[in-house]
This record gives C-alpha cells, sequence and structure tokens, in this order.
C-alpha cells in the first residue's frame, strides 16, 4: 500500500472546537494557544470565523485574535467566511485565506446557514472577488459530504454540484467534510476516488468527526486514496452546534501520532502538541477526548513498581 509520504494537518480547533463552548475563552487564551501550536509545528490553522457576533459569540473576537498571532513562520492563517462582509473583516484583519462552506444537503444547508443550497453557491462569486482583489487565497469547503443527520446518505450527485461550482470559481483547495461524523472508510474510499477522477489536478483536504469512533479510520481511507491534507481539533474539541449529537473533530494529536508511527512527516513535534492539548484542557475546565494525551505515544514506557500488581 503506498501512502503520502508527508502530510498538511489544519488546526481546526481555534474555530470548529471552541465556536460551541457556552463560556467565552478570553482572546489572549486564544492567542496563546494558536502560537503554541505554531511553535509545536503546526503551519496551517482555521484561526476563527469572521461570522455574526449574534449567531457565535464565542468568535466574536475574530481580528483581535488574527492580530495577536505570530506570523514569523509562514503559518498560513484562514479564517471561514459566511458572507461577502465577512469576506472584507477576514481581508482587513489580514488572513491569508478564506474558507467558504456550503452543505451538500439542502436541510442541513438551511440550518447551519439559514439559505437554500442555491442561494449560497450563487453568493460565493462576491466573497471571491472581495478576498481575491485583497490578495487572499479562497478554499472551498462541502458540508454533509458523507451524510445529513437530517437527510440520511447524500447523493454524490449533490457534492458533485458544489464542486462544480467550486471549480468554476477556480478554486484549488476543496474540503470534502464529514460535518456529523456518518463517514465509513468505505464511502470515503469511494469519494475520494470519484472526486479525483473528475477534477484532476485539485488538492483535497478531509474534515473528519469522531462522533462514532470511525475518524482516523477515515483517514485511513483518505491516505489509502493518496490524499494528503487533513483537518484535526487539539484535544478532539468540537462539534457541529447545527447537528444533532455531533461530537468533535478527529484529535490533532492522536492523528499527528498516527502518521508518524505510519513514517508520514507532518513537520509537528508531537510532545508539545500534547503539552498544548493539556492546557487546552486546563481552560475548557473538562476531561477532553483525545487519547494519546492521557497514554502518551505507543513507546512511553513505565517502570514496572509503578503500577499496581497482580498478586495472591
Amino acid at each position: 500500500m503506498s501512502y503520502p509520504t508527508r502530510v498538511t494537518v489544519t488546526e481546526v480547533g481555534p474555530r470548529d472546537g471552541l465556536q460551541i463552548e457556552p463560556v467565552f475563552v478570553p482572546t489572549a487564551t486564544k492567542i496563546r494557544l494558536i502560537n503554541d501550536l505554531i511553535a509545536a509545528g503546526v503551519r496551517s490553522f482555521e484561526a476563527t470565523s469572521f461570522v455574526s457576533p449574534r449567531a457565535v459569540p464565542q468568535l466574536r473576537d475574530a481580528a483581535e485574535v488574527i492580530a495577536g498571532l505570530d506570523r514569523s513562520t509562514g503559518a498560513k492563517i484562514l479564517a471561514l467566511v459566511p458572507n461577502p462582509k465577512g469576506a472584507e473583516l477576514a481581508a482587513k484583519a489580514g488572513v491569508d485565506g478564506v474558507v467558504i462552506v456550503v452543505s451538500a444537503s439542502e436541510s442541513h444547508n438551511r440550518s447551519n446557514l439559514n439559505r437554500s443550497v442555491a442561494d449560497s453557491l450563487a453568493g460565493f462569486k462576491d466573497i471571491v472577488d472581495i478576498a481575491r482583489g485583497a490578495g487572499v487565497d479562497v478554499h472551498g469547503a462541502i458540508a454533509t459530504s458523507f451524510g445529513c443527520p437530517f437527510e440520511g446518505d447524500v447523493p454524490l450527485a449533490s457534492v458533485y454540484r458544489i464542486a462544480d461550482r467550486f471549480a468554476e470559481l477556480g478554486i484549488q483547495v476543496i474540503g470534502v467534510c464529514d460535518t456529523t461524523g456518518m463517514a465509513t472508510p468505505l464511502q470515503v474510499s469511494r469519494v475520494c476516488t470519484a472526486m479525483q477522477a473528475r477534477y484532476p489536478g485539485k488538492t483535497w483536504d478531509l474534515h473528519f468527526h469522531n462522533t462514532r469512533g470511525l475518524g482516523l479510520a477515515n483517514v485511513l481511507a483518505g491516505l489509502q486514496a493518496g490524499v494528503g491534507h487533513y483537518d484535526s481539533s487539539l484535544g478532539g474539541l468540537g462539534g457541529c452546534p447545527f447537528a444533532p449529537g455531533a461530537t468533535g473533530n478527529i484529535c490533532t494529536e492522536d492523528l499527528v501520532h498516527m502518521l508518524h508511527e505510519m513514517d508520514i512527516e507532518t513537520g509537528i513535534d508531537l510532545g508539545k502538541l500534547v503539552e498544548a492539548a493539556h492546557s487546552l484542557e486546563r481552560t475548557i475546565g473538562r476531561v477532553l477526548p483525545g487519547q494519546v494525551m492521557k497514554a502518551g505515544p505507543r513507546l512511553t514506557l513505565h517502570a514496572c513498581d509503578a503500577v499496581a500488581r497482580a498478586v495472591g
């Protein structure tokens, strides 16, 4: 089996992870979190979203967060934008790229964005024009690509409809997103194979949630299909606020641990990543679902006399 030799990990915790936290995380804490991850070697971030503060109050400090980040390493700082105003604010704040998103299912798009899929697709040109006019890159993301909590299985034709529009707009990086954790490895294999054949030359980014425990299995299927870009969230934090039962993204340190054990390079220091995950857990004030942050890397050793023994 041939896998990519290097993978790009995009940390989405500061946006996708924090967005549903009920208690506001101080701006300085968000900045420190991202800068700690930059110091750990992460070079791609979905750092925030320029969305209405009424809709997502946790991210009301988007511009302040961007202003406080360490840009000396060349880390790519992305922000999700829902409309032209968001694109204008993101460009003014100095992001490297914006992410535009639409759901492949009509029901989820109306729940998530309060508009039809057709309306979302029609509105993208204005966003793209604003971003490119400011020298800002544009990434596209297709939510509910592997299933919708309201409609069930999503036809591949619905995913094509959106990817076709992204291609028309000249978008190079396209995210195929398992927003609600409904993907299976077989689905991932089929969708990746189909998308790569239909749109040769595009860069594919896979976005998985671990809602049903298949997150890293789905990554493996993506790797087998040759995909080299993945989104993840530190500590496994997060969950879509507009999807019943959704849990966090796949965990960044668990993903990096698996990739390194497969001899796939990421450029990320796993030890520093785990330290950042523990810091985030203290900030959030509850146990996070990440596994490597609890057990340590595979070859973490312990003294025999440090554990209880079965006797008698």
